[in-house]
C-alpha cells in the first residue's frame, strides 16, 4: 500500500518516520538503516530520496508534520510507520513514547 500513495503522501509519511527518529534528538544507526530501508519501500525518486537524506541531518520543521495535515485514509500508516521507527533501535525512550502518544491522540 505504501507504494501506491502519491509523491506528496510518501514525503508525508517520511516527514513524521524521520521527526520520530530526531526524538530523543539523535539519529542512531538502526533508525538511518530503518529510514533507508522504508525509502526503497517506498520506491522514492532520487530527489525524494534527497530530501529524506536532508531530514536525517537536520529534522523536518514543526509546521511540516501537521497531523491535521494526514489525510483520515493515511493516518494508520502514518502511526504504524512512527511505531517502527521508535522500535527500531530495540530501546522506546520516554521522548518517543510521548511523542507517539499526542500522535495516536490528535488522530483518534
Amino acid at each position: 500500500m505504501l507504494k501506491n500513495l502519491s509523491r506528496e503522501d510518501r514525503l508525508r509519511v517520511m516527514r513524521f518516520v524521520c521527526s520520530f527518529a530526531w526524538a530523543d534528538l539523535e539519529i542512531k544507526p538502526k533508525e538511518r538503516a530503518l529510514v533507508h530501508k522504508m525509502v526503497k519501500e517506498l520506491h522514492l525518486e532520487p530527489d525524494e530520496a534527497k530530501q529524506v537524506e536532508g531530514w536525517l541531518k537536520v529534522p523536518p520543521r514543526a509546521e511540516e508534520v501537521d497531523p491535521a495535515a494526514i489525510p483520515r485514509a493515511h493516518r494508520q500508516m502514518v502511526l504504524d510507520a512512527a511505531r517502527r521507527m521508535i522500535k527500531a533501535d530495540g530501546n522506546v525512550d520516554p521522548e518517543e513514547q510521548e511523542s507517539l502518544s499526542l500522535l495516536e491522540q490528535l488522530l483518534a
